[in-house]
């Protein structure tokens, strides 16, 4: 099994391309690939995690249930990271991690990846570097959700995801992307109105469009670039 060498979008695993080719090498003969459909759940708050997974071209939300059943998203992972840490042997996450854009991915089990770390210190290194951008991704999020506009978090959330899939198009739901945002789907309904009037995206029926890519960054709040800066720095140690 071997990774694409091109550097694009949806073609690789960053955290796997930035380890250097021996400890590469080595982690993938142990992992495995999988396709996770829309809605895969792939552990819940305190279930025992028994796998880590470093999606391809696929984005998995991390999010908060309710007791009403409404969810709240704290953190979103593609291709630049992996789910699944921090763990410990038999530990447990308390958020629920699901798939929102369907993809491919590379899966182990935990118990093995955890004596990969142990045996090989580029990975439990770079594991460190990306627990803390995506801590500060985490935090990041939070500030948005509270200070911003329905349309910048829209397009926060919409540049994030086109990162990863590596495509223009893609799949995501109306009711499904309003419970990533936290809002009613008829706030969802009328950002998703203005991006489009305004020639930046095309949506209908679940299929997103990203027309004006430069034109949704400059919409989107100031949270997409903090939040790409500090995954970019992962495969730079001590500058995070």
């Amino acid at each position: 099994m071997a990774l694409a060498s091109n550097g694009q979008a949806g073609t690789e695993n960053h955290l796997l391309a930035y380890l250097p080719q021996v400890d590469r090498e080595a982690l993938l003969l142990k992992l495995s690939p999988a396709f996770l459909n829309v809605k895969t759940v792939l552990f819940e708050p305190g279930q025992v995690v028994d796998a880590v997974y470093f999606p391809l071209d696929g984005v998995i939300s991390l999010v908060t249930p309710l007791e009403d059943g409404a969810i709240v998203e704290v953190a979103t992972v593609g291709n630049e990271g992996l789910v699944g840490v921090p763990v410990v042997l038999g530990g447990s996450l308390a958020v629920r991690a699901i798939s929102q854009v369907a993809g491919r991915c590379l899966t182990m089990e935990t118990g093995a990846f955890l004596h990969e770390m142990e045996r090989r210190p580029s990975v439990a290194q770079l594991v460190q570097n990306y627990v803390q951008a995506l801590f500060g991704q985490i935090s990041q999020a939070a500030a948005c959700n509270r200070l911003h506009s329905n349309e910048e978090r829209l397009s926060r959330w919409l540049l994030m995801s086109h990162d990863r899939v590596g495509t223009d198009r893609f799949l995501i739901t109306q009711e499904f992307l309003a419970q990533m945002l936290g809002s009613r789907r008829a706030t969802v309904t009328l950002s998703a109105g203005i991006l489009q009037k305004a020639g930046l995206i095309k949506y209908r029926r679940g299929h997103i469009e990203i027309v004006d890519r430069p034109g949704l960054e400059q919409t989107s709040c100031e949270c997409y670039r903090v939040i790409q800066d500090g995954l970019d720095r992962v495969a730079s140690p001590g500058q995070l």
